[in-house]
């Protein structure tokens, strides 16, 4: 009797840690926005919490569903935040290993953000640039405040110091993206690593480690220029970051305020039709990568989900990802997230782009049966428990 009882009690110990367990939606990724999701209140309560790895490590943990790089070894990986784009062939190998088993791929934009560039230019109480000139600095084209080129006024010799995220990231990612746009014979590539792009030369490139390093440095280095995202530093102050001029005509650029950065945005084509069957499609990196309008060094940080999971059960997986993605791109500010992004120095997005992703992927009102959880896509298949 003894023993009966014993492994009765075994046996529901193992049912409630597998229930609890699979009822945790484990995440992590980008350190962007790892502020936001690690606020109170952003993710629903059956998230554990959003482990900061950076985009790169994020994405390979979800792809590769390895819980140990989020420092849950064992852990089904249900999400994976991103600043990173999901890449062509990141989705074809999703395609031809994964969706038979876990749904299409879902890649949705979160929250806005920007590249910010700080300055600390002896003597310079604001830096006006342009894109084209950024791209001249950062490659190594110019490396003198001096330079006739830039404009300033100031005598030389005054040697530049650029700081860049050694790690790999997101942040690097947009800010090449767009330098690539506008000069793709200086900056001749696109990559999360910027020493991958464009080779370091030792005494005039500085490395430094997230966007608080990044920073840091800059302020700590006299004549030194970096990029970092908007939360690290004051983003609104011109003393303090470069505003960004889209043309040489222009008589002062751009801040990456809040108007500025939705302006980009909102100059973006939502997608439609079979578009909106494309997850790339849904975080439009070509298109932001030098928007008609605003500031123009912005992206968007992402989230990607697959389809379909097998957690059903109320409370489970499948129930909590919908109760977030139901609360996030709500267009009611008193029930959704906006707040809070706008708190971290992000963007929400704007009312059209959260009526899209609703439409699509939570409510199925556009009827393409891209929503997460969607029982004729979902029959039997899913993210394991």
């Amino acid at each position: 009797m003894f023993k009966r009882n014993l492994i009765a009690v075994s046996l529901t110990l193992a049912a409630l840690a597998s229930a609890q367990a699979s009822a945790a939606v484990v995440g992590g990724g980008a350190t962007l926005p790892q502020g936001l999701y690690q606020e109170p209140g952003v993710l629903s309560s059956g998230f554990t919490p959003y482990v900061g790895t950076g985009s790169g490590t994020g994405k390979t943990a979800f792809f590769s569903n390895n819980g140990s790089l989020f420092n849950q070894p064992g852990a089904t990986v249900d999400y994976a935040g991103s600043d990173s784009v999901v890449s062509q062939a990141e989705l074809d190998a999703y395609n031809s290993q994964s969706a038979a088993l876990y749904g299409p791929l879902v890649q949705l934009p979160s929250a806005a953000t920007s590249v910010t560039v700080p300055y600390n230019v002896t003597g310079l109480n604001s830096l006006d640039l342009t894109s084209e000139q950024l791209a001249d600095i950062f490659a190594g084209n110019i490396t003198d405040w001096s330079d006739s080129r830039l404009g300033l006024g100031i005598t030389g010799p005054r040697p530049i110091t650029v700081v860049y995220r050694q790690d790999g990231s997101g942040t690097s990612e947009i800010f090449l993206r767009h330098l690539n746009a506008v000069a793709p014979t200086v900056v001749t590539g696109v990559s999360n690593t910027f020493a991958s792009v464009i080779t370091p030369v030792a005494g005039f490139h500085l490395p430094a480690t997230g966007s608080s390093g990044v920073a840091s440095t800059v302020a700590a280095t006299a004549d030194a220029i970096g990029y970092v995202g908007p939360d690290a530093v004051d983003f609104d102050n011109p003393a303090e970051v470069v505003r960004v001029k889209r043309s040489d005509s222009d008589p002062e650029g751009l801040l990456p305020s809040e108007v500025n950065v939705t302006v980009a945005l909102n100059s973006v084509s939502i997608p439609v039709g079979g578009d909106a069957e494309d997850p790339l499609a849904w975080v439009p990196a070509a298109a932001l990568a030098n928007p008609d309008a605003g500031y123009p060094i912005v992206g968007v940080t992402n989230l990607i989900f697959s389809q379909c999971y097998q957690d059903t059960a109320a409370g489970g997986d499948l129930a909590n990802i919908q109760d977030f993605l139901t609360r996030h791109y709500s267009a009611n500010p008193a029930v959704n997230n906006d707040p809070a992004i706008s708190a971290h120095s992000l963007i929400p997005l704007p009312a059209a782009w959260k009526a899209a992703v609703r439409n699509n992927f939570v409510t199925n009102q556009s009827g393409n049966g891209l929503d997460i959880g969607n029982t004729s896509v979902c029959n039997g298949i899913g993210r394991p428990l």
